[in-house]
């Protein structure tokens, strides 16, 4: 899993069916002193996060598992939102 910021969201007028009704997020990966890492990506939403909040997302195969039965076509999703973190 890793962290990231939702930094806005995306609107796709053709998509695929399995897509329809989902909400589409772009993210910031962000490291854990808050600081941008890496290039922003899109990913389906399975928790209701909106912008500005920190969640944590995964990629790969397991991106569609939390829409089973359904497979989606994803790579990326949204999987929580962070309410906080501590450091030591």
């Amino acid at each position: 899993m890793v962290l990231a910021r939702v930094i806005g969201t995306v609107v796709a007028t053709m998509k695929d069916v399995n897509l329809h009704g989902r909400k589409l997020l772009l993210l910031q990966p962000i490291a854990t002193d808050r600081s941008a890492t890496g290039r922003a990506v899109v990913a389906l939403d399975a928790v209701g996060a909106g912008v500005g909040e920190h969640v944590f997302f995964v990629r790969g195969r397991e991106a569609s598992f939390p829409f089973l039965p359904d497979e989606p076509p994803t790579d990326c999703c949204v999987v929580g939102i962070v309410d906080r973190w501590d450091l030591e």
